[in-house]
C-alpha cells in the first residue's frame, strides 16, 4: 500500500514539468547535435547526478538491494530493462520532436497522457474521482478533441507519449522500490546504449573544441535532467495515480509559455481553442490540489 504525501507531491511535480519545459528550450542551445547525439550525451551527463544523488541521500545501500533482486530474480531484471527502455524511448522523443518539426505531435501525445493516467487510475487501481477531477478530465478531453480534429489523426509521436508512459508507471511500482534508486539503475542500464550511440555517430567531431560544450551546456544538461526526472518520478509515488495524471496538464501549458516568452513562438486562434479548455484544466485541477493538502491528514 503506498504511503501518499499529497503536499509533496504536488510541490515535485510542479517543480518537475517547469523543469521539462526548460529543458525543451535548453536543447536549442545544443545545435548542431542531432536528437539521437542530445539523448546520448544526456544520459552520459545524467549518469554522475543521478549516483551523486543517491550518495547523498544515503541511497546506495538501497541500489545494491535493487541491483541484487535484479540479479537474483529473473522478474525483477525484466521489469527493469523493460522499464529502462520504456523511459529511454520517452527521454529520445522529448529532444528528438524539436528538431525535426514533430513538437505539436508530442505536445498532443501529453495532452492526451493525463486522460490515459486518469483512466489507469480509475479502472485499473479503482481510485475514485470526485467532482472537480471529472470536470477537469472533461474540459481537457475538449480541448484534446478540437487538437485531434484539427490535426486529423494520430501519429507514432503522439502514441509513444499517451501509451507509452502508463505501462512505464505501472511496472515501477510493481518493482517496489525507491523512485530514485530505480531511476538510477534505470540510467545505468541504458549508460552502454548511449555510449554506443556516440561512438558510432560524429558528435565527437562536432564538440572537438567546444569547452562550452564540454564545460556547461552537456553538465548543465545532465544536471537539469536528473532533478527533473527524480522529481517527476518521486511524485508519481508521492500521488494517487489520477491526480498525478491530471497534473500532467501543467508540463504543456509551461511548455506553451516557454515556447512564447523563450522561442518566438505565436499562438494562432486555432491553437487557443485548444489550450483554454487545456487551462481550465489546470485551474480546476489547482483547487482541487488545494483543497486535497488543506484537508489532508497531517
Amino acid at each position: 500500500m503506498n504511503q501518499y504525501e499529497p503536499g509533496r507531491g504536488i510541490a515535485l511535480s510542479v517543480a518537475a514539468s517547469t523543469l521539462f519545459a526548460l529543458l525543451s528550450a535548453y536543447v536549442k542551445l545544443l545545435a548542431p547535435l542531432t536528437g539521437l547525439d542530445i539523448f546520448a550525451w544526456r544520459i552520459i551527463w545524467t549518469l554522475p547526478g543521478a549516483w551523486l544523488l543517491i550518495t547523498l541521500r544515503g541511497r546506495l545501500p538501497q541500489l545494491r538491494e535493487l541491483a541484487a533482486r535484479a540479479a537474483t530474480q529473473p522478474k525483477i531484471a525484466f521489469l527493469m530493462i523493460v522499464s529502462a527502455a520504456l523511459l529511454g524511448a520517452q527521454l529520445w522523443v522529448f529532444l528528438w520532436a524539436p528538431l525535426h518539426g514533430r513538437m505539436l505531435e508530442v505536445s498532443l501525445g501529453y495532452f492526451l497522457l493525463p486522460l490515459t493516467m486518469v483512466l489507469l487510475g480509475r479502472f485499473y487501481y479503482h481510485e475514485r474521482l470526485d467532482t472537480l477531477q471529472w470536470l477537469a478530465v472533461g474540459f481537457a478531453a475538449l480541448g484534446v478533441a478540437h487538437e485531434l480534429w484539427v490535426t486529423r489523426a494520430f501519429s507514432w509521436p503522439t502514441l509513444l507519449v499517451s501509451l507509452g508512459y502508463p505501462p512505464y508507471f505501472v511496472l515501477r511500482r510493481k518493482i517496489k522500490a525507491d523512485s530514485l534508486t530505480a531511476f538510477a539503475l534505470e540510467i545505468t542500464l541504458l549508460f552502454p546504449a548511449a555510449i554506443a550511440f556516440v561512438a558510432a555517430g560524429g558528435s565527437l567531431t562536432i564538440l572537438s573544441g567546444r569547452y562550452d560544450m564540454w564545460l556547461l551546456l552537456l553538465p548543465g544538461l545532465g544536471a537539469l535532467s536528473t532533478v527533473a526526472l527524480a522529481s517527476y518520478l518521486k511524485a508519481s509515488r508521492l500521488l494517487p495515480i489520477a491526480l498525478f495524471g491530471i497534473l500532467g496538464y501543467v508540463e504543456p501549458v509551461l511548455l506553451v509559455i516557454v515556447s512564447v516568452t523563450l522561442l518566438g513562438e505565436t499562438l494562432s486562434a486555432q491553437q487557443l481553442a485548444t489550450y483554454i479548455p487545456i487551462w481550465i484544466a489546470v485551474a480546476l485541477t489547482a483547487l482541487h490540489s488545494v483543497r486535497l493538502v488543506r484537508f489532508a491528514p497531517r
